[in-house]
């Protein structure tokens, strides 16, 4: 059972990792620092947008709008801290 929890957190760790990725890149490209024309950066850009989109999608849904900060990544974030938090606490008890 044990091995069950860890393969869950290393899920939630590369989450995590990916989110955090796609959270810097969008920095990046919103400051210039990174061009969408370029195929490399647009083929990353738009497969981390549609590896996040299902777990973005129901949260924007449910959030009020606030336009010109997208708050869904860090409701993400938090959500997924607070799994590792659940299952790393409950790990034991099984």
């Amino acid at each position: 059972m044990t091995s069950i929890f860890q393969i869950l957190l290393l899920i939630l760790d590369v989450v995590w990792f990916i989110m955090i990725l796609h959270i810097i890149m969008s920095w990046l490209l919103s400051f210039e620092v990174l061009n969408r024309r370029q195929p490399i950066v647009d083929q990353i850009w738009v497969g981390l947008n549609r590896l996040l989109e299902p777990i973005y999608g129901p949260i924007r849904r449910i959030m009020p709008d606030t336009r010109p900060l997208d708050l869904a990544p860090l409701v993400a974030l938090i959500a997924i801290y607070a799994l590792r938090i659940i299952i790393r606490n409950n790990m034991y008890a099984f």
